[in-house]
């Protein structure tokens, strides 16, 4: 049973058009910004390729054009809070990152540099800084699959697996905002090295790379000669009925039902929502996780666990960033910023 809720708490009375937030979304490829209202409508929606470079401040650069774009708004003056969602890994309890994905940053004090920037342009606002897993999940309970779920657990399955938590309706990033990481789960007690360091990871064998890596190394190659070598191929070949890439995806829906089973069973958690770019597979994944639960989800309070798609797309790290923001800086209600 689930509890109806209003997950995207409303700033306070008073604010400046109900107290926008600045919200900032920060990957491998794309750096985005927008100003965000409580209803999730997004305002002066802006974006920069991320810069393929080895030096911080070039990186850094781009946020602030991002940044100096949304000042420009008329709306502005009405931000009353900052959301920063960021490829991982993340500290949030020191405000740094080192992303993957961009080499350039390792610890970099991206909230600190964020927090001056908006203070540099009149918005002298709390901020707070999410991965993007968290993220992910707080778009997801605030307009998403998980709305209306007391108690939720989000994926992002992809190049790697990651996650985030919603308990007793309130998001749950722990102290350094990496808690429901749930990728870096051991499934396989004796299984392949994880680049984490541990063996048998969620992410070792579910994510889109492992999943490619597994069916390649089984003699599975693209149809046409030069095709998509990467998961989204083998989906296809899934789909055609190749035996190894079905294979490929049964053994990554039963690791990812394994994983959150174990979950559920932890916290209680009555939904799994599955986003990124291996979920949009469909059934091809889906059907083996749904499959393979009922193995794992056994005890009377779990056997009722959903898992479904996330619903937000492309829009999840932007609309997240400033969930996040919401649920974890509920008191920034009063617009500090300057015309």
């Amino acid at each position: 049973m689930t509890t109806p809720t209003a997950p995207f708490p409303t700033p306070r009375a008073g604010a400046s058009a109900a107290g926008l937030t600045v919200a900032i979304d920060i990957g491998g490829t794309k750096i985005a910004g927008a100003l965000v209202h409580p209803d999730g409508t997004m305002t002066a929606t802006t974006r920069r390729p991320t810069p393929p470079s080895r030096d911080a401040d070039t990186v850094m650069a781009a946020v602030t054009e991002v940044i100096a774009d949304l000042s420009g708004s008329p709306l502005w003056p009405s931000a009353v809070r900052c959301g920063i969602g960021s490829a991982g890994p993340v500290d949030s309890s020191r405000g740094t990152v080192s992303p993957v994905n961009i080499g350039a940053w390792r610890e970099f004090p991206v909230l600190d540099r964020i927090t001056e920037e908006l203070a540099a342009r009149g918005a002298a606002v709390p901020a707070v800084l999410a991965g993007d897993g968290v993220a992910m999940t707080a778009a997801e309970h605030w307009l998403g699959a998980a709305r209306g779920h007391a108690n939720a657990l989000c994926m992002v399955v992809s190049t790697g697996v990651g996650g985030g938590l919603i308990l007793n309706n309130q998001l749950h990033p722990g102290p350094t905002g990496n808690a429901g990481h749930i990728g870096h789960i051991t499934v396989a007690f004796d299984g392949d090295p994880c680049v984490c360091g541990s063996r048998g990871c969620v992410e070792s064998i579910a994510s889109g790379t492992a999943i490619a890596g597994w069916a390649r190394a089984r003699g599975w190659t693209p149809a046409e000669p030069g095709g998509d070598a990467t998961a989204a191929g083998v989906a296809a070949a899934a789909e055609a009925g190749d035996a190894v890439a079905l294979a490929a995806f049964d053994r990554a829906g039963r690791a990812l039902a394994a994983a959150i089973a174990a979950t559920a069973t932890l916290v209680e958690t009555d939904i799994a929502v599955i986003g990124g770019g291996v979920a949009a597979s469909g059934e091809t994944l889906f059907a083996p996780i749904r499959g393979h639960l009922a193995d794992y989800a056994t005890l009377s309070f779990v056997q009722g666990l959903k898992v479904v798609p996330a619903s937000l797309g492309t829009h999840a790290g932007l609309i997240g960033a400033a969930a996040a923001a919401t649920m974890l800086l509920p008191q920034a209600g009063t617009p500090t910023a300057t015309a």
